[in-house]
């Protein structure tokens, strides 16, 4: 139940600080951080990032249909804390991503989790990517650095799901 509540804050935050956060705001445009490479992308992709793989674990965890109540629960919440465009280009790009993470996801998940969080994340990256920019800012001009940032989340969380997966059959031996 926390990664459904971590969730839930994820997206309301993430949308918050697109707005409100970064080492250079665009007038009428998106606060930017830095992701490497070179690369800037609105400061809300890390957490975004992060939530593409919490939204995997709530769906393991709850079920598909709690991962897709996450979407419109935190798409609601950031009604209340984002401009109205804003909030409405980030529920369109996660009520897509969503659907193309679960038909992703779940035929991986049994088999391979890390595998099926690093999968759904590059969809879900490029897929909420392309979609949240055009929406919100009517270009795509941010997509790399969008991208590498959140796939940065993703590789650190399955990075994460790794390690776990390593050391529960040695602590189930002990």
């Amino acid at each position: 139940m926390i990664q459904l509540l971590l969730y839930l804050a994820t997206i309301p935050a993430a949308n918050w600080m697109i707005g409100n956060f970064g080492t250079t705001c665009v007038p009428q445009g998106p606060c930017l951080v830095p992701v490497g490479f070179g690369l800037t992308a609105p400061s809300g992709v890390l957490l975004i990032g992060i939530a593409l793989v919490l939204r995997d674990l709530v769906h393991r965890d709850l079920g598909a249909r709690w991962a897709a109540a996450g979407v419109v629960a935190g798409s609601a919440l950031s009604f209340v804390i984002a401009p109205p465009e804003l909030a409405l280009a980030s529920f369109v790009a996660f009520a897509v991503s969503e659907a193309l993470d679960q038909a992703v996801y779940t035929p991986l998940r049994h088999r391979r989790l890390v595998l099926a969080v690093i999968a759904s994340g590059v969809v879900g990256a490029v897929a909420d990517s392309a979609l949240f920019l055009w929406l919100a800012f009517g270009s795509l001009d941010h997509i790399t650095g969008q991208v590498v940032g959140k796939l940065w989340m993703v590789g650190a969380a399955a990075g994460f799901l790794w390690l776990r997966s390593q050391r529960r059959p040695a602590a189930a031996a002990s």
